[in-house]
């Protein structure tokens, strides 16, 4: 796979605005002066693999050969990131694009399953043809021992350096991984919170960097289709700033899933495993 090696970066606070930003002013409605003002910026990705159209997806323009890689893995397009062979990125301003080739067999799968996802900044599973591609069957992980409680102390506030553009600007959800020493690796965003997501599996896996025994930490809510990204990923354990759905705590305890809701004002939840009576 050959694309462009990107280091995670955390910008000091007096640094310019991050690139996936632009300046707009606005007028307060009390008064017609203009103030200047920062927003996240979006773009429209058409993804083709070996050519085929599969995907439009809303997306924030950053790290977009990690989100193209999270993305394949997650949405269960390719198995392994071996089966990824080029990505080309093209287009200008909101509209961009994406060229991927993949091996024979990942491309025969895909044609077979007849997906034409219509991604949005809200759902990670519009466009799906069967309620089968919703509820597919994944494997079962191994399981793994829970991180200890002192790796969630004051977790909230340090994320912070892993979150420039929403603490610049904010409009996005983040992503971050933290390792089996419960140090913060890095950390990725963007305005889908399943996106973030996919750039962050994609990130680990374009760095080469182990995910046994670390986890997985999202600001956003947690449902389904986020569940389902770390299982294909094999991340055995996902820390969430927000409660989980039902749907979501299921799956998690279905396949061996450490789930941990992390509250603003409260002790860790731990959702999965069940605990024992």
């Amino acid at each position: 796979m050959h694309t462009k090696h990107k280091e995670s970066t955390a910008p000091a606070k007096q640094l310019p605005a991050p690139a996936a930003s632009q300046p707009y002013t606005y007028s307060n409605l009390e008064h017609d002066a203009s103030e200047p003002t920062v927003l996240a910026e979006e773009v429209a990705l058409a993804i083709a693999f070996n050519g085929i159209s599969q995907a439009v997806m809303l997306v924030t323009p950053s790290d977009l050969e990690d989100f193209i890689v999270g993305f394949s893995i997650g949405s269960g397009i390719i198995e392994s990131p071996d089966e990824i062979y080029d990505i080309k990125l093209g287009g200008c301003g909101s509209a961009q694009t994406a060229e991927v080739e993949i091996a024979s067999r990942a491309f025969w799968n895909l044609k077979t399953q007849r997906r034409q996802m219509a991604g949005t900044t809200g759902c990670g599973l519009c466009g799906v043809e069967a309620v089968e591609q919703a509820l597919p069957e994944l494997n079962v992980l191994p399981g793994a021992p829970l991180p200890p409680a002192e790796w969630l102390h004051g977790l909230r506030e340090r994320l912070d350096e892993f979150q420039p553009l929403g603490q610049y600007c904010g409009a996005v959800h983040a992503a971050m991984f933290m390792n089996d020493k419960g140090e913060l690796l890095l950390g990725r965003e963007d305005i889908g919170r399943h996106n973030a997501l996919d750039k962050l599996i994609g990130a680990l896996i374009r760095q080469n960097i182990p995910t046994a025994g670390g986890l997985a930490v999202v600001t956003s809510r947690c449902s389904l289709e986020l569940i389902q990204k770390v299982l294909r990923a094999g991340i055995k354990t996902l820390v969430s700033l927000s409660s989980p759905t039902g749907l979501a705590l299921q799956w998690a305890r279905r396949h061996n899933l450490n789930l941990i809701h992390l509250p603003k004002h409260s002790a860790p939840r731990v959702y999965s495993p069940a605990l024992e009576n």
